[in-house]
Parts: C-alpha cells; sequence; structure tokens
C-alpha cells in the first residue's frame, strides 16, 4: 500500500486542533460520528452542516443522455475506482457503453487503473479524462447515463450533489455520508460488491423510466441543498461564541 503523506497530518494533527476547539462544525452526520469515535470529542460540541452547490452551474439542462457512465474524483484506493472498472467489466454488452473516469491523474494510482483496464481489454472503452475545467463539467455530466460513486468514505460526497442538480442518475455507496447526501434519491449499493455495482449500472442502462424517476428524485432532493442555508446555519453556531 503507497504512502500518503497527508496521512500524519489527519492522524495527528488534526485531532489535536479538534480538541482544542470551542465546537467543531462538519459537513454530515457521519463525519461527526468518525469525529466522536477516532478524536474523542463529546457529541453535543460537534454540528454537522451540509455544504451547498452553485445552482446556476449544477443545473439540468435537457441534454440527450449519451453512451457513457461518468465517475468524478481522485483515484485514492478508497475511492473505488477499481471497482468501478471491475463492475463496467461485467456488464453485459457493455461494448456499447463507455466509462469516463474524470480528475486529475495520480502518478500514486492512475497507472494501476490504466493497467487494470489493458489486462480487461477495455481501453477503447474506457476514457481517463484528467482534470476537467469546471465549464465543461455540467454538460458532462448532464449527459452521462448515470454517476457511478461508490466511494468507501466520504466526508460529504459533493459530486452526488451535484449530479443530482444536474438530472443524472446516481449510483453511490450505502455508507459512510452517501446516504445522507442521496437520502432515497439514487440507487445505494455495497460499494464492496462489484456484482452490485455492475447491476445498477445495467439497469439504469436498459431502463428508461427508471432513470427518469431517479432524475425527478435527484432534482428535488437537490433543492434542499443551497449556500444560503449552509450560512444561516454556520452563523447560528457562531453566535454562540462571538
Amino acid at each position: 500500500r503507497r504512502f500518503d503523506p497527508l496521512t500524519p497530518y489527519h492522524r495527528y494533527y488534526i485531532p489535536q486542533v479538534l480538541r482544542q476547539a470551542q465546537h467543531v462544525i462538519c459537513d454530515s452526520e457521519s463525519t461527526a460520528k468518525d469525529i466522536a469515535n477516532f478524536c474523542k470529542i463529546p457529541t453535543n460540541l460537534i454540528t454537522p452542516i451540509f455544504p451547498g452547490y452553485d445552482t446556476s452551474f449544477f443545473r439540468f439542462l435537457d441534454l440527450p443522455t449519451s453512451n457513457y457512465f461518468l465517475y468524478i474524483g481522485r483515484h485514492n484506493p478508497y475511492k473505488n475506482v477499481q471497482r468501478v472498472v471491475a463492475a463496467f467489466a461485467a456488464l453485459p454488452d457493455n461494448s456499447e457503453y463507455e466509462l469516463w473516469i474524470a480528475g486529475s491523474e495520480d502518478k500514486r494510482y492512475t497507472p494501476l487503473l490504466k493497467a487494470q483496464v489493458q489486462e480487461l481489454g477495455l481501453v477503447d472503452r474506457i476514457k481517463f479524462l484528467d482534470y476537467l475545467p469546471a465549464a465543461d463539467l455540467p454538460k458532462v455530466i448532464n449527459r452521462a447515463i448515470a454517476l457511478v460513486f461508490p466511494s468507501l468514505w466520504e466526508g460529504f460526497g459533493l459530486p452526488v450533489l451535484e449530479a443530482m442538480a444536474c438530472g443524472t442518475p446516481v449510483i453511490t455507496s450505502n455508507l459512510s455520508s452517501m446516504p445522507e447526501v442521496a437520502g432515497g434519491a439514487a440507487l445505494l449499493v455495497n460499494p464492496y460488491s462489484v456484482e452490485e455495482i455492475a447491476s445498477a449500472m445495467h439497469q439504469l442502462a436498459v431502463d428508461a423510466k427508471v432513470r427518469s424517476h431517479l432524475r425527478e428524485l435527484g432534482l428535488a432532493r437537490a433543492k434542499q441543498f443551497s449556500w444560503e442555508k449552509t450560512g444561516l446555519e454556520t452563523a447560528a453556531i457562531l453566535d454562540r461564541y462571538i
């Protein structure tokens, strides 16, 4: 397993800072539980407040759906991209689809993913987009069959929210913070099961009614998040100490 230089920072420095804080604001109930469990912070000193998103940027564009599944994020092992690749390989008739992997390449992990793709004989079906300019993201998200984001852990999972705001169906994990963000508006899978991920991808590839249903659920769910709401809830906490 490759060493992450940020590991000592998160393991030793962050807990010390948290223990000195008067109050801790975090981005999900799942993160709040992690802070309480691993850093031994009393739960009454932790308040989860969901982030928002740019509503003028991430929105439904009513574009035709293309033939690709989309992953957005880093290539670190906890992001579970290897199982996404394996699930795509397990799809019936995967020659009819593509998998687009968006996110900055990492010399520690991307070569392993590309080697996996090579071994599976899917070089022409799985595309590594590297970093995507922000201006390109809404169209790329809007046209995808689905966002596939079965991460093993997330503090929040912003791509899930951004995809729902674009009306794009979401496949995500049934653990960590992702169920909180999805709120019943996504297909939840066991992220350790390639079979479950592949089954969810196949369902969305062949069933337009399910895609349409998830689109409506996702758009409605995304409306419950806003930076204004985040700011007001944060200000209410700060008022206690100022």
